[in-house]
């Protein structure tokens, strides 16, 4: 059984892939934390794997992706200590699976480039993919299948953050859509804001991108805050949340072929 890891900045996401199986038999989103050593998220993982009746002996390959360095020395010896394998890291200048056509290929970060490759697998090419994590990603793929480029956004998650925290009476708010874009009180007004804002953010980075590519090409909303912006949005043709994952299973594959 494969262990995708998508390592993140705020999360990081786990994924188990039977032999041969494009579904996700089992799947978590936990906090990353470059504090805990690798016992402790041995631990960790171990536990997770407990609650779905899952045995660590099943773990036979693992593949990461990760944009958090501090953690990849960390996460190696977790899975040559607590699963005996050797994991295979993702890394954006060397795969060639896809063509990374930036000026500076090794400053991609591996969990686009994962997603970029998830992405054309399902879905074909021209296409945009969105993330919506701890920045808002835009990355566009050519209709030859090719790595483009970005455009990088704050997210969503620091976007509030940023405007509570110098704002003294504005309050911490759930995240979902209100009924009219014209807030009546301070919570309606800041959900506005921030879900339309979001969603018209989208609609105009996406309408450049097209342009650019010179295709009316489908987007697809990867990211733990996808379903919230794509019910909003007129140019998200579809929302997978499992992109990043699935990249990785295909770059594992491939590398074992």
């Amino acid at each position: 059984m494969l262990l995708a890891i998508d390592v993140g900045n705020t999360e990081t996401k786990l994924g188990c892939f039977d032999e041969g199986g494009e579904s996700l038999t089992h799947h978590w989103r936990v906090n990353t934390d470059a504090r805990r050593t690798p016992d402790e998220y041995g631990v960790f993982f171990t536990q997770l794997f407990a609650t779905a009746s899952l045995p660590v002996s099943r773990i036979d390959a693992v593949a990461i992706a990760s944009v958090v360095p501090r953690l990849d020395s960390t996460l190696a010896e977790v899975c040559e200590k607590f699963f005996h394998v050797k994991p295979l890291f993702l890394q954006p200048q060397l795969q060639r699976l896809i063509d990374v056509r930036t000026h500076r290929p090794a400053e991609v970060g591996a969990d686009l480039v994962a997603a970029a490759i998830g992405a054309r697998h399902r879905y074909g090419s021209p296409l945009i993919v969105v993330s919506y994590g701890t920045a808002t990603v835009f990355t566009a793929i050519s209709s030859a299948g090719e790595y483009l480029g970005v455009a990088i956004a704050p997210g969503i998650n620091i976007s509030i953050d940023a405007l509570v925290g110098r704002t003294a009476k504005l309050p911490q708010i759930a995240l979902e859509a209100p009924q009219h874009a014209i807030g009546r009180d301070t919570v309606e007004a800041l959900q506005a804001g921030i879900i339309y804002g979001f969603a018209g953010q989208t609609e105009a980075i996406v309408t450049r991108m097209r342009s650019e590519l010179g295709s009316d090409a489908p987007v697809v909303a990867t990211g733990g805050l996808a379903d919230l912006i794509a019910p909003h949005s007129a140019t998200i043709t579809a929302v997978d949340p499992e992109l990043t994952l699935q990249g990785l299973r295909i770059v594992w594959e491939r590398n074992q072929a």
